[in-house]
């Protein structure tokens, strides 16, 4: 029985020598190949490193150039709205807590993802709060007869940056007083075409050298009309019949203001509303907040 126990032994003894010589090659054939040998993925890898560290030089210098130039201009953006308006520009990133943490290296891993879940839920009850905000608005349009579409951008190629002061108190740039102004102003080059919002009638057409200038008044029906003052040229006619989108006329200019730009207006039954409520279908979300931040902040009016 012992004789057959040595043999075992003999035999396990031989099978791990076997497994650890085994082993042992192994370990330094990988060590060998690590070293001496390169696969074609490795090679294109080191190829693409010795290219980022030779032109990492310049391109840090591109970068920095990019970004004195960007500085600058945003520098004559400022200047610009200044002259223009009378005011520093005022942030849009204000209306956006995303910087606020953006540039914060000291705060842990456990605060932004607690943050981004908080806001993740606030995000899921906004949504939902919108799609119900949003079915009450259709079953109201459903139910009623007198309500108004929102309304086209009366001006082609519409930027956030084109917009002036909405309706308010504003201070007027012509008499130097803070007087109300009842609509929006849209800066754009003299000549640019001035475009109907929605589909209706012409109400009235008003050709003067004074005050508001010329004016064409459309008529949408349930008591909405929607006014385009300071024009250059008119296209259309008292009675005449209007699409969405068609050209009535053109940006002007006068000696009273100080640079061509479109004073448009929304009423209803002659009562004054704000017209960048009725545009946000025009343009994309981010775009109409910095439209309606715009228009609130500006407190000057150029007409």
């Amino acid at each position: 029985m012992s004789g057959k126990n040595y043999h075992i032994r003999r035999k396990l003894g031989r099978f791990v020598r076997f497994a650890s010589a085994a082993v042992t090659v192994s370990v330094l054939l990988y060590v060998l190949m690590a070293l001496f040998y390169t696969t074609e993925e490795e090679k294109r890898l080191q190829r693409e490193n010795a290219l980022y560290e030779k032109y990492y030089p310049t391109l840090k210098e591109k970068a920095r150039l990019v970004g004195d130039v960007v500085e600058g201009l945003e520098m004559k953006d400022n200047d610009l709205y200044g002259n223009v308006f009378g005011t520093e520009a005022p942030s849009v990133d204000a209306i956006t807590a995303a910087d606020v943490i953006s540039g914060s290296d000291s705060l842990s891993e456990s605060f932004f993802l607690s943050y981004s879940a908080s806001k993740s839920e606030s995000l899921r009850m906004m949504a939902r709060n919108v799609e119900e905000n949003f079915r009450e608005i259709y079953r109201l349009m459903a139910q009623r007869a007198d309500s108004l579409p929102p309304l086209s951008m009366p001006l082609e190629e519409m930027s956030y940056v084109q917009t002036g002061g909405s309706v308010g108190m504003k201070h007027s740039s012509v008499y130097d007083v803070d007087q109300q102004h009842d609509g929006i102003d849209l800066v754009a080059p003299q000549g640019s075409p001035v475009l109907a919002s929605a589909d209706g009638v012409v109400r009235e057409v008003i050709l003067s050298e004074k005050g508001l200038g010329n004016i064409v008044e459309v008529d949408h029906r349930n008591g909405y009309v929607t006014r385009y003052a300071l024009l250059g040229d008119v296209s259309v006619s008292r009675g005449r019949t209007v699409c969405r989108g068609q050209r009535i006329g053109t940006v002007g200019i006068s000696f009273t203001t100080p640079m061509p730009h479109l004073h448009y207006e929304v009423l209803r039954d002659g009562e004054v509303l704000d017209p960048v409520h009725f545009l946000f279908a025009s343009v994309e979300p981010d775009e109409y907040a910095k439209m309606l931040y715009m228009a609130v902040s500006t407190r000057l009016s150029l007409d």
